[in-house]
């Protein structure tokens, strides 16, 4: 059975508020994108932070719990078999013994997460930023903001097993 790892993925939660602390500071991309988002200091400041950083780390949560099965091709399998392991046949067993821990690495969950930034988060920003009249440096930075961080989140994700105690079991 896959278990699902909660501390890797809640660690993986927080990657986007410590790289986003990062990445938005005035002095690497904060300045720029607030001009190309139409932003201003009071404009932010106006905002309730503490809501707008524990959502943050909610729907970060969601965003890593997604990366999982981006990342752990384990997931695919089960998916085959209708998610009902015990009912499945001799061969998926046999492919879980042979492959259950097949791919899992920081290296491997970073180059799929990549990949996901690229084909995936890449377009929806371009084709949001084009109907919403916004430049190309605010799709650039918020697209490489995303595609940073998840590849750092699923890096996480996929590889947390070689931690010991912390573990996938793969098992029938």
């Amino acid at each position: 059975m896959i278990q699902i790892n909660f501390w890797a993925i809640f660690v993986a939660a927080l990657i986007p508020l410590i790289v986003g602390f990062i990445w938005y500071n005035p002095k690497v991309f904060g300045s720029v994108w607030m001009k190309e988002a139409g932003l201003s200091e009071e404009k932010i400041q106006g905002g309730n932070m503490g809501f707008v950083f524990v959502f943050a780390v909610i729907l970060s949560f969601l965003v890593a719990f997604f990366l999982q099965m981006v990342t752990i091709h384990q997931f695919g399998a089960v998916g085959m078999v209708g998610g009902d392991e015990m009912n499945a046949k001799d061969s998926y067993a046999a492919f879980m013994k042979d492959y259950g821990m097949a791919y899992r690495s920081f290296g491997h969950g970073a180059l799929h997460s990549f990949m996901a930034g690229a084909f995936f988060v890449f377009p929806m920003f371009a084709i949001n930023a084009m109907f919403e009249r916004k430049s190309w440096k605010y799709t650039m930075i918020n697209t490489a903001y995303w595609t940073v961080t998840i590849t750092i989140m699923g890096g996480i994700i996929c590889g947390w097993y070689a931690i010991d105690g912390f573990h996938w079991v793969t098992q029938k």
